[in-house]
Parts: C-alpha cells; sequence; structure tokens
C-alpha cells in the first residue's frame, strides 16, 4: 500500500500536476475538509476510474464557517486520512495551512446566485461565498479535467457545476451518489459528534424523508407532505429543523410536479447540524 505524496504548497502542487501532464495524464480532483470517510472514499474511486492520476486536498476552509460554528471543533486527523488515501490508491495529496490559501491581504471573493438561493443561505449567510472561493482557487491551483462531489451535500454541488458554468472554469463536475450506512444514514464527517443514541434517532431522517419523497410521487399536496415530514423528524427526536423543502433537481428552483426534484433537509439533533436530500421521482 503506497501512501500519497503528500504537498503543502500551491507551488509544489503545480510542479507535480506539471509533471503529470507532460506525461500526457488526465488529472481528478476531489476538495474535502479531512476527517475521511467511506462517502469520500466512493469519490476518490471515482475520479480514479475516470482519470489517471487523483489529487485530494484536505483543507478546513475558514472562509465557510460564521463565527458562531464548529470550526475550531471540526475533526482534525490528518495521518488517519493519508492512510485512507493510501488505502483508496490516491497518488497525491494537497494540505495546504491557512496562511498558504489565504495569504496576508486576501481580499477575493466569489458570490453565486441561482442554486445558492436559500435553504442553506437562509441559515448560514456567507456559507456559499466561502464555498465557492476555496473552489475556485482550488480548480485554478490544481486545473483538473474532472472534479468529484458528493449529492449529499446537493445545494453545494449545484452551486459548484453553476460556478465552472458561469465562470467557463473547464472543470467536468461528476455528482456521485450518497453513501449511507446500513440504516440509511448518510454518511458526514458530523456523525462523529453524535452519540449512540442520537445516531438511532438520525437514522430515521431519510426514511422520513424516503416516505415524502414517494407521497409526491403519488401525488400528494406538497405542502402537507413537507409539513408532515417536519412533525415526524421533530417527533423522531430532532430538536430544530431548518428547513424541509422540495426543490427542482437542476435550478433548486420551488419543485413543480412536472419536474424533477429533491428534498432537501437541515435539521438539528442536540449540537449537532445534519443534512441530506432524495430524489422526487416524477410521477
Amino acid at each position: 500500500m503506497k501512501r500519497p505524496q503528500v504537498v503543502e504548497t500551491v507551488s509544489d502542487l503545480r510542479a507535480v500536476v506539471r509533471e503529470w501532464r507532460k506525461q500526457g495524464l488526465s488529472v481528478a480532483m476531489v476538495p474535502t475538509m479531512g476527517a475521511l470517510h467511506d462517502g469520500h472514499v466512493s469519490l476518490m474511486r471515482i475520479g480514479l476510474e475516470r482519470a489517471d492520476r487523483c489529487v485530494v486536498s484536505i483543507f478546513v476552509n475558514p472562509t465557510q464557517f460564521a463565527p458562531t460554528e464548529d470550526l475550531d471543533k471540526y475533526p482534525r486527523q490528518l495521518a488517519a486520512d493519508l492512510d485512507r488515501l493510501a488505502q483508496a490508491g490516491v497518488q497525491l495529496a494537497f494540505t495546504p495551512t491557512a496562511a498558504e490559501m489565504y495569504p496576508e491581504g486576501f481580499a477575493a471573493k466569489v458570490t453565486i446566485g441561482g442554486p445558492s438561493a436559500g435553504l442553506e443561505t437562509d441559515f448560514r449567510p456567507t456559507f456559499f461565498e466561502g464555498v465557492a472561493t476555496v473552489v475556485a482557487k482550488l480548480f485554478l491551483q490544481t486545473l483538473p479535467d474532472l472534479a468529484i462531489f458528493g449529492e449529499k451535500d446537493y445545494q453545494q454541488l449545484c452551486v459548484v457545476k453553476k460556478l465552472c458554468r458561469d465562470l467557463d472554469i473547464p472543470v467536468e463536475i461528476v455528482g456521485a451518489p450518497t453513501v449511507r450506512d446500513a440504516e440509511g444514514l448518510a454518511m458526514s464527517s458530523r456523525n462523529a459528534y453524535l452519540s449512540p443514541g442520537e445516531l438511532a434517532q438520525a437514522r430515521e431522517l431519510n426514511k422520513i424523508l424516503r416516505h415524502a419523497a414517494q407521497a409526491l410521487h403519488l401525488g400528494a399536496d406538497a405542502q402537507q407532505t413537507l409539513d408532515e415530514a417536519r412533525r415526524q423528524i421533530l417527533a423522531a427526536g430532532f430538536g430544530s429543523v431548518d428547513y424541509v423543502e422540495a426543490r427542482e433537481s437542476d435550478t433548486l428552483a420551488s419543485w413543480r410536479r412536472d419536474q424533477e426534484g429533491r428534498i432537501l433537509v437541515a435539521a438539528r439533533l442536540g449540537a449537532t447540524r445534519l443534512i441530506d436530500n432524495v430524489e422526487i421521482v416524477r410521477s
């Protein structure tokens, strides 16, 4: 099992990728914040299937955290993460410091409209500005042929696709299916915060969403269905529901019955905020 090469600076990252390009090799990228789990590994496997080489960035991006959020508590486990990359066969890890990504005097921001409106933005107003800025930087630093993002963070996936379309960034964005445990809980680094009792409650979330999506598929009233899903989430033990909404799959505009859709949710369980989404199959 060969450990990946690790670089911490943009210049070293570009030097490695430049050598790959001289050899005619294609490059995939998987941006992460570390604390890697099976969901991340599934993205790496897609990258290695689709390209000759795969770069994984491990960077806890401060610009996407609000002052009240868990930046300092976010799990950091670089040694274990590098073992995961080795097991997956990833060739290169980019592990920059905050000073490398945002040197003194850094003042640029990337703002994306469209799919960033509402949902997460209603509760984390600067989140997608931070995501779009760091993803744009990572793409310009690496210049990959493709990048893989999980559908678990569905609004983020839509925002990144919009970023590349609108700014003509020549990176193919690949959405990968959400990886779940045996009882349907979406893999997330924040699951590590959950107690055993909270884990059992968290596993009810996807069941409730799937039931609501099936009801919408069969023609149930959308608002009544979403209101009932909210009630069930609270009854399952969640302390609050930030949102549970039906949106069109491509644009994240309000869902219409003749369109492919998604039900997206964010809910709080103890000190942990969980998100998930499920597809609404067109009637």
